[in-house]
């Protein structure tokens, strides 16, 4: 068993609840409440800053250029495509892009910045790695009625689904996969307590979000 498929079997029901859950079929669906869409919008960017701190620290702690290169790719989307559809997302909400972090968002950068400080590249990884693989999950199976729905909706689902985010998938499990095999006992317990961190600070997140966070204006 590929190592990621054994770390997300060690908490499957916290990942089923996270990939399967009622914030994001109702996004999905089209049948989202604004409001709870502008709110998670909101919440959702303040990961920005943090994440992409994140993946560039990763970029530089990469075994070889080869490593590292897809990484850098990545980077350019996120700060690109990504980072334009949450303005333009906001400005159509009218709400602005500064908000006060809640609970479950700060707990998600405190993490973030945990790994990120570590400078070890597979604890990296393990954040990195649920961060995008959840999205993947929820998203793909959605995303032939992207297109049907406003475009806060249909491109949230598109820049989590579709060959080139599951290439960046592919990539961040193989870099995690790969070094795995090379740690020792210690390091394999730690990365598996940030990845079951992650996973359930991302489950956390969505059931804030169904619930509403305040909008900030």
């Amino acid at each position: 068993m590929r190592a990621t498929e054994y770390l997300k079997a060690q908490v499957e029901t916290d990942w089923d609840a996270a990939t399967k859950h009622a914030f994001t079929n109702a996004l999905a669906e089209g049948s989202l409440d604004p409001e709870k869409m502008a709110g998670y919008l909101q919440q959702d960017y303040l990961f920005i800053d943090g994440f992409v701190r994140l993946l560039a620290s990763t970029v530089v702690e990469a075994p070889t250029l080869a490593d590292g290169v897809p990484g850098a790719q990545f980077l350019g989307l996120i700060c690109g495509p990504e980072n334009t559809y949450f303005l333009r997302s906001m400005e159509a909400f009218d709400v602005p892009t500064i908000a006060a972090p809640a609970p479950e968002t700060k707990a998600f950068q405190d993490l973030m910045h945990k790994a990120r400080l570590s400078g070890r590249y597979e604890l990296m990884l393990a954040v990195l790695v649920v961060a995008e693989w959840v999205y993947l999950e929820w998203a793909k199976p959605s995303e032939d009625r992207a297109d049907d729905l406003p475009f806060w909706f249909g491109e949230w689902i598109t820049l989590h689904s579709g060959e080139r985010f599951e290439g960046v998938v592919a990539y961040l499990r193989g870099q995690l996969d790969s070094v795995w095999k090379g740690l020792g006992r210690s390091a394999r317990d730690e990365v598996r307590e940030l990845f079951h961190q992650a996973v359930s600070l991302e489950r956390a997140f969505f059931d804030a979000a169904w619930i509403g966070f305040k909008v900030q204006r």
